[in-house]
């Protein structure tokens, strides 16, 4: 019965104060961005206890669930198909694929607007070979990011993300007779491995690089009202403050909203890091399609 209750409760405070503390301290930034699926390790062991002994079962399976939640393995949403189409893919500067690959996923992903990060490729030539392979879009690129869209392209805005060599490129276009302003973003990523070695002051300073850098997508978010879409590898898993006040600018998550399972878009580390969000669009569908090239997985996220 103790070790039941102990499961729930671990599980328990470890969503709660990785949700709602987040990023404000060291420890609770590393719960927020442990995989969810760490505590469902745990309750096979719990549960098989709890039936031998005959006791505390309710509690075991209560437990489970809650992990289970909290990973977002029962999360699922009704999936109709859209018209508008949306893809975001870290693709890793070229070193884990060809063109040819990353080009016919995108291809197959048949998406009027892609975003592209870590496009500052390895190989001279890769850059363009991809794009050769990819006719029909309208290119824009910003440092080692790069939108594409068969969409009428308005204007385009680039600002330098703080703390980085990297920027955000803010992209507007034409759908169905309205703006809508389009923004590739490549975050930071917080060093949570300099926890292992215990340098807390490389954590902080990783993460205050990255505080920063939200500050100024909230500043790009109200610069004007209309439909808006954010979409790229976020380097933030789909809990924490930083996640909520990027939904608080940019409007909800697509996968949160219309996806399935725990949609891991970097399953190395079985996280969900890469996102799109948007305001005044409602997103009917979003899925992880295959890797192609990437240690990351293309999002392909559908509007009606």
């Amino acid at each position: 019965m103790r070790l039941a209750w102990a499961y729930l409760l671990t599980v328990a405070l470890a969503w709660l104060l990785g949700e709602f503390v987040g990023e404000r301290t060291v420890p609770t930034l590393l719960l927020a961005y442990l995989p969810a699926g760490v505590w469902v390790l745990p309750a096979p062991l719990v549960l098989a206890w709890t039936f031998w002994k005959r006791r505390g079962v309710g509690v075991a399976l209560a437990g489970t669930l809650l992990a289970l939640w909290g990973a977002d393995f029962l999360h699922w949403r009704p999936q109709p198909g859209g018209t508008l189409r949306v893809v975001t893919y870290n693709v890793a500067r070229g070193t884990l694929g060809t063109p040819g690959q990353i080009a016919g996923a995108l291809r197959a992903a048949d998406a009027d607007v892609i975003l592209l990060q870590e496009t500052n490729f390895v190989r001279v030539g890769f850059g363009p070979e991809l794009l050769a392979a990819l006719p029909g879009y309208r290119v824009q690129a910003a440092r080692e990011v790069t939108t594409l869209t068969r969409l009428p392209v308005l204007a385009t805005r680039v600002d330098p993300a703080p703390g980085s060599g990297r920027a955000f490129l803010e992209t507007e276009v034409r759908w169905r007779g309205q703006s809508v302003r389009v923004v590739n973003a490549h975050l930071n990523t917080v060093l949570v491995s300099s926890a292992l070695r215990g340098d807390l002051a490389t954590v902080r300073r990783t993460r205050d690089v990255r505080a920063a850098q939200v500050a100024l997508l909230t500043e790009i978010a109200a610069r004007q009202p209309g439909p808006l879409l954010l979409g790229g590898d976020l380097n933030t898993p789909p809990r924490g403050l930083v996640y909520r006040q990027l939904q608080r600018a940019f409007g909800p998550d697509a996968h949160g909203a219309a996806g399935h399972g725990p949609g891991w878009t970097f399953p190395g580390l079985f996280l969900r890091i890469d996102h799109v969000m948007a305001r005044g669009l409602t997103p009917t569908r979003a899925r992880v399609l295959a890797p192609a090239g990437s240690d990351h997985r293309p999002l392909l996220v559908e509007y009606p």
